[in-house]
């Protein structure tokens, strides 16, 4: 089956998933979203048939992420709860290792996952110094033109850094590590043990549009590696047909051009926002073929395939970097399919300050 024939008889089911999924969070969140997670009841786990695995923070699902992460199947931020990305990972590492498609957890795909991975998806680690020495921003703007003033768009703490370093929410973070303030240098806590062998080199990557999907694929169109993305907007879609990469920035500044006429952003001269990560674009620029496209990381990495972008392709800055460490100038980007604008995935853009938690 096609990912577009996929898509089309998946939406009913990933959207009943996803509703399911907000409610069931609503419901453990009244219950409060700090209670801890056990490192050993996620490193033991094993899939029990007919057993409920999508609840929030269910050891089943964080070591299923964790798992998918280390094949590059990415859910984008692993943080033990079900969702459309966990789906589309699913039925993406299902399809390629020729089981029948799913894009629930089922018990051939935990068997196929837990005999490819052995080491632990939890591990004990020290804060380091560089961890907690910042500078921290005090606050990230919702406009984009107060952003302009800042001197850097550094992590707004060490909570942030952490949770990014190892490819997590903060709420997860937070689960594993009852109790820790996570802000000083020494202090052991639980992460993700990301394992993650280096990707192959792409030949070639393709955007899907409508699935809002990106994929690299090897010689003889082996697949190598699936994210979820962020693809465009009813105001500025993606491109479409065949472009080719022109070059990879890390850490890259952001410049604004008000020929852009971005919803909300007011200016009528060009500005130039400092790197860091959380700069509009992340943590690394991958340009394209075509005037102001690219693709890239971004600030917020829950919103990842949840959102609208401006025409680009957003990915979370982990994943990004993986596909700018591996690709070269001149990979061809495909874009197939057609934006699609459905309520469920609208989570907007930054709406308001972040601050130091």
């Amino acid at each position: 089956m096609s990912s577009n024939a996929w898509f089309k008889k998946g939406t009913t089911s990933l959207l009943r998933t996803a509703l399911l999924a907000s409610m069931v969070v609503c419901i453990f969140s009244s219950r409060g979203s700090t209670a801890g997670i056990d490192k050993q009841a996620v490193n033991e786990v094993q899939f029990e048939p007919g057993k409920d695995a999508f609840r929030p923070n269910e050891p089943l699902l964080v070591k299923a992420q964790v798992l998918l992460s280390r094949a590059h199947f990415s859910s984008g931020e692993i943080d033990g709860k079900p969702g459309p990305n966990f789906s589309k990972a699913l039925f993406a590492f299902a399809t390629d290792r020729g089981l029948k498609p799913t894009d629930t957890l089922d018990e051939n795909v935990w068997r196929e996952l837990s005999n490819e991975f052995t080491e632990p998806p939890l591990i004990e680690y020290t804060i380091e110094v560089a961890d907690t020495r910042g500078p921290f921003a005090e606050k990230i703007p919702a406009r984009m033109e107060d952003m302009k003033d800042l001197p850097s768009l550094s992590f707004v703490s060490p909570r942030e850094l952490l949770a990014e370093k190892f490819h997590m929410s903060e709420t997860l973070l937070s689960a594993l590590n009852p109790g820790k303030k996570l802000e000083s240098a020494g202090e052991r806590i639980t992460v993700i043990n990301l394992h993650q062998a280096k990707l192959e080199k792409p030949v070639r990557l393709e955007v899907n549009k409508t699935d809002q999907t990106l994929k690299a694929f090897g010689r003889d169109d082996k697949l190598l590696a699936f994210y979820p993305v962020t693809a465009g907007s009813s105001e500025k879609p993606a491109p479409s047909g065949r472009l080719r990469v022109t070059g990879i920035k890390k850490n890259p500044t952001y410049r604004y051009n008000p020929k852009y006429a971005f919803k909300g952003v007011h200016s009528t001269k060009p500005f130039t926002i400092k790197a860091g990560p959380n700069n509009p674009v992340g943590a690394v620029w991958i340009g394209l073929s075509a005037e102001g496209y690219g693709l890239h990381g971004t600030p917020e990495p829950a919103k990842v395939s949840k959102s609208e972008s401006h025409g680009c392709i957003r990915l979370t800055n982990w994943d990004a970097i993986e596909l700018a460490n591996s690709i070269v100038k001149g990979t061809p980007v495909d874009f197939v399919g057609g934006e699609q604008y459905k309520a469920a995935r609208r989570g907007g853009g930054r709406g308001s300050p972040r601050g130091r938690r």
